[in-house]
């Protein structure tokens, strides 16, 4: 798919998953799936919707995965 996404969760990220490299990886994957590196002004609405949907489901999925071999996180 995309090469730049990187993986985002433990032991390929040491730490946890910002909001800044979620979104980075959102952003990576709608413009691969749009063929955009940037919109025009009537499609830039759209898109960024896109990129926030996709980093919100980025978070949703971080926070519900249970990796094995992982420190627990502290709540």
């Amino acid at each position: 798919m995309c090469r730049s996404i990187k993986t985002l969760r433990p032991p390929a990220l040491p730490e946890e998953a910002t909001e800044e490299d979620i979104r980075a990886a959102a952003l990576q994957y709608v413009r691969k799936v749009s063929g955009f590196r940037a919109p025009a002004a009537h499609n830039r609405e759209a898109f960024d919707r896109a990129v926030q949907a996709v980093a919100d489901a980025t978070a949703e999925l971080l926070g519900d995965l249970e990796v094995r071999g992982a420190p627990a996180r502290r709540a």
